[in-house]
């Protein structure tokens, strides 16, 4: 089974003021913090070991409000990204945790939802081989751009680009082989100074050892890296809440659903919440089983 890794660093900057004090990852997305939703996302793939990786100023913060997983029965370990150098620096600065194993990055502003979501991450998850998503966007020029052929075998891969090749942005959710973390180090800085991710992804295309996945319509991504983004992932996860009756990046629930912890600590955990709209959601689903 894959290792996980979280990405919560970064400066923020696209979310300033709100971010002048705290990081991204910890600020809310309706009714939990943001980065519980990756969290979520990895444990939907069966992921057990995940590491957090935050500045230097915030890392204690996740530890605080995550500690080791056990309440999730997973294991979460910590590790400390000095300057935000880039999302591939990512592998490099968790390569004892990986140990050499396949993992799954998640960018910890990233949402991912929707019907046979699971079924997607918990197939390319059992294997070992590499793999990137993509999902049609309106305006490319802000993400990770993919190219493919009519076989939907990848062309070309762009960071950014003003004139992209097309519609299908990046996710950013990887899943790659134990040679990540030496393929990371052979990159060398971009423009901005940083080691990007596109970068790494040209790496395995050239080996040809990867696939694309185009995420189908039924799953929603979205990138909360701005105020707007933060606001329609809030409302987003509100809607499904409030007229599905569903629970939208809840570790609890997956956790319970896993067979990961057992009803009495479940029921538990729920009692020691008291009555905010988060665990009102928990007892309601509950109570319809």
């Amino acid at each position: 089974m894959r290792k996980g890794i979280i990405l919560a660093g970064g400066a923020g900057s696209r979310l300033y003021p709100a971010t002048a004090a705290v990081s991204k990852q910890l600020l809310q997305i309706y009714d939990k913090p943001m980065v519980y939703f990756p969290l979520t996302t990895l444990m939907l793939a069966g992921v057990k070991e995940v590491c957090v990786i935050s500045s230097p100023e915030h890392v204690d913060l996740y530890e605080r409000l995550l500690g080791n997983g056990c309440q999730w029965g997973v294991d979460l370990s910590y590790c400390v990204q000095e300057k935000p150098n880039g999302l591939a620096e990512a592998y490099i600065l968790a390569e004892d945790f990986l140990e050499s194993e396949s993992s799954i990055l998640l960018l910890g502003d990233n949402l991912f939802y929707g019907s046979g979501l699971s079924g997607i991450l918990q197939k390319c998850a059992a294997i070992s081989d590499n793999f990137i998503f993509s999902t049609r966007v309106s305006d490319p020029k802000q993400f990770g751009v993919v190219e493919t052929n009519e076989y939907e075998e990848i062309i070309s891969i762009e960071e950014k680009p003003q004139k992209p090749r097309s519609n299908d942005a990046i996710t950013g959710m990887y899943f790659f082989d134990g040679r990540a973390p030496q393929f990371a180090k052979q990159i060398l800085p971009s423009a901005r100074g940083e080691l990007e991710i596109t970068s790494l992804i040209q790496i395995y295309k050239d080996l040809e050892s990867l696939s694309l996945i185009k995420l189908p319509r039924g799953v929603a991504w979205l990138d909360t890296g701005s105020h707007d983004g933060l606001l329609d992932a809030a409302n987003f996860v509100r809607s499904v809440q409030s007229n599905q009756g569903l629970l939208v990046g809840s570790p609890d629930e997956v956790s319970y659903r896993n067979g990961w912890i057992t009803s009495a600590d479940f029921r538990s955990r729920i009692d020691a919440m008291g009555s905010g709209t988060y665990a009102y959601a928990l007892r309601s689903m509950l109570s319809q089983e």
